[in-house]
This record gives C-alpha cells, sequence and structure tokens, in this order.
C-alpha cells in the first residue's frame, strides 16, 4: 500500500458521473471539453449552448453534474446554477476570465475551473 494514500480512499472508487450537461457557448470549446470529458469515463455529455437550451435540457432529465460557463454571449448562466441547486446537483462554473467578484452572493463560494481547461482541473472538478 501506498503511504501517501489514505486507505478508505483505496477502499472507495471515485464514480465519475455518467451525465454531465455542458453549459458553453462556444462550439469548438464544447467538443474539445466533450473529448476530455468522455477520456474521463463519462458515459453521456448533453451540451446546451444557452440559458433556455440548458432549463429545457434540466427540466427533461436533471444531468448527474453540470459545468457551467458563467458568460453565454450577453447572458449569464446563474439562472441554470440556481436550477442545479435546487435539484441538488452538483456543478462547477468555467470561465476564462476569473472574475469571482462578479458572481452573485449566493454564488461567492462556487467551485471554479478556468479556461482553457486542463484534465486535471476536470477530474479534480468532477471526481470530488
Amino acid at each position: 500500500m501506498d503511504a501517501t494514500q489514505d486507505p478508505v480512499e483505496q477502499q472507495t472508487p471515485r464514480l465519475v458521473p455518467q451525465d454531465i450537461l455542458v453549459v458553453e457557448d462556444d462550439f469548438i470549446i464544447a467538443l474539445d471539453l466533450e473529448d476530455m470529458l468522455r477520456g474521463l469515463g463519462v458515459g453521456s455529455v448533453r451540451v446546451a449552448v444557452s440559458v433556455p437550451q440548458a432549463l429545457e435540457m434540466i427540466a427533461t432529465a436533471a444531468p448527474e453534474f453540470g459545468l457551467i460557463d458563467v458568460n453565454l454571449g450577453n447572458d449569464k448562466s446563474f439562472t441554470v446554477a440556481e436550477r442545479l441547486m435546487e435539484l441538488g446537483v452538483p456543478f462547477v462554473f468555467t470561465t476564462g476570465y476569473g472574475d469571482k467578484y462578479a458572481f452573485p452572493a449566493g454564488f461567492s463560494d462556487a467551485q471554479i475551473v478556468s479556461k482553457p481547461y486542463t484534465i486535471e482541473a476536470l477530474r479534480a472538478a468532477i471526481l470530488p
């Protein structure tokens, strides 16, 4: 046994969410993100390019996890995050700006994954 690993961690497998909702309005970024998530073992990656589309997808079937880009063109995605919170679905915000000061008070402690994405950052975000 590796002395640096917790024995409980070795016995308890970390389960990868099998249905992730990605809210991202840049097609190339969304495709790249989908490839990385599938590489981590995610089964289904659903991509929404707008707040209304994301809310519709959530209403159809709540995901196991959400990756939510804060800035969607001229819109912000906080409504999507609020809906996921209501449903008890874990999520992280993604942004290329790092402007945590612009987050509403209810999201001041939200986890943020910065762009450009790395496989390590995504793994840490979806595997708590």
